[in-house]
């Protein structure tokens, strides 16, 4: 389980943007965990620094009930929640 702060967590993360056609960076905002661009430029930062995510607990009922709490607004294209959703969990 990578923690956050990590080369193994960013290492996860950037495998999953990837997937969709984004990068992340280590966030430079001090309250989120991670920044996404698209064509170099910011489109984002997500993940609250005081939450774990799957990438760290890999707990998939944690998984679960996040996917169902957020299920209104994760599968709406290039939101934060979609980041986060499609990266973190």
């Amino acid at each position: 389980m990578p923690n956050f702060g990590t080369i193994n967590y960013l290492m996860e993360a950037k495998k999953q943007a990837r997937k969709i056609g984004v990068d992340v960076e280590y966030s430079k905002n001090k309250n989120k965990k991670l920044d996404v661009f698209k064509n170099d430029k910011k489109v984002g930062s997500i993940g609250a620094r005081n939450y774990s995510d799957f990438i760290q607990h890999k707990d998939p009922n944690r998984r679960k009930l996040y996917k169902l709490r957020h299920e209104k607004y994760r599968n709406i294209k290039n939101t934060n929640s979609y980041f986060a959703d499609k990266i973190l969990w």
